[in-house]
């Protein structure tokens, strides 16, 4: 686990590691500590999320959870906090997908105001449907606040794993981009809002995305990967 955040300027990278960038507890404390990190500010900011090498994230790390079956429901229960605290924060946020971003993973990316993603390798999957473990209603709430009907309809129902260029497409992100620019081409959604007042903001996103917070804040009973 390589998790750590930096900053230049107003520009905050969170980067989520180097490896499957599972979601270990391990993992979530990092994050979490990272945007306490964040929020503790007060300059005007964005951020960047991104992974370092072949994953953005490969979503709930399932061996933890074989072993620890008994912390099922408060582990997920943490998992959607995290979703709805990317949702709300009172900051600008886009998430730079270098490549595969699977399950949980994918649900982290569109919990970000935009989505950049690598155009020539990497997959950007709900695969739920072909593992037999519906979305948690707080997951569909998440997915569905951010995708056209059609395009949260075909990716939730069909398992299918799109390219950048077929995410693109489709509308899950915002734009796809050449690995060497994926960074530069994710600060340009950004870099011109970091001055908005964070109350306000962090405000606006509350109530615009009231339903899928109070789906993922509640009861989590249910399934994801």
């Amino acid at each position: 686990m390589m998790v750590a955040i930096s900053r230049d300027g107003s520009i905050w990278t969170l980067d989520l590691g180097a490896d499957e960038n599972r979601f270990s507890p391990d993992w979530l404390g990092a994050v979490e500590s990272a945007l306490d990190e964040l929020e503790a500010s007060t300059e005007p900011a964005v951020l960047i999320t991104t992974g370092d090498g072949k994953f953005y994230s490969n979503g709930l790390d399932l061996e933890w959870l074989g072993a620890h079956p008994e912390q099922h429901q408060a582990y997920v229960d943490r998992v959607q906090a995290l979703f709805a605290r990317v949702l709300t924060l009172p900051v600008p946020t886009v998430a730079a997908v270098n490549g595969h971003a699977f399950g949980a993973g994918a649900m982290l990316a569109m919990a970000h105001d935009y989505r950049v993603m690598r155009a020539d390798r990497g997959f950007f999957c709900f695969p739920e449907v072909d593992i037999n473990i519906p979305f948690t209603p707080g997951m569909s709430a998440l997915i569905t606040a951010k995708l056209a009907p059609r395009a949260a309809q075909q990716s939730m129902t069909s398992g299918r794993r799109y390219s950048g260029v077929d995410a693109e497409t489709i509308g899950i992100v915002d734009a796809s981009a050449p690995l060497d620019r994926l960074l530069e081409t994710a600060t340009e959604f950004v870099r011109d809002l970091a001055g908005k007042d964070r109350t306000t903001l962090g405000t606006i996103k509350s109530r615009l995305f009231g339903d899928a917070v109070d789906a993922l804040t509640g009861d989590s009973t249910g399934g994801t990967k």
